[in-house]
């Protein structure tokens, strides 16, 4: 159950990484809102899978997670330049996160 809400949270991660930048400085009322929510709920989250999982095995899976959902939607949506480096980068970073949870 612990590594379901950790990856649960690395989604809600790139949720309010992406909604910060979409509130523009907070200035914008709902990326705002639901930046506030995605960050709470994220770290909720977090604090709960590390009960069982080891901190470091989890944050990095948590920001791993976080990290490629964000810069994937950024490339699909958001108009970030597309490469097969970044692509290939951002499977490494999945590829290591299967291996924490492996060797856990």
């Amino acid at each position: 159950m612990a590594w379901i809400v950790l990856l649960m949270s690395g989604v809600l991660e790139a949720v309010w990484a992406t909604a910060l930048a979409k509130s523009m400085g907070f200035t914008r009322l709902a990326p705002s809102l639901v930046f506030s929510v995605g960050l709470a709920l994220s770290m909720a989250g977090l604090a709960f899978a590390l009960r069982e999982v080891p901190v470091g095995t989890g944050y990095a899976v948590w920001v791993g997670v976080g990290a490629v959902l964000t810069a994937t939607y950024a490339m699909s949506v958001d108009g970030e330049p597309f490469s097969v480096i970044k692509l290939l980068l951002l499977a490494g970073i999945v590829g290591c996160v299967m291996g924490l949870k492996f060797v856990h």
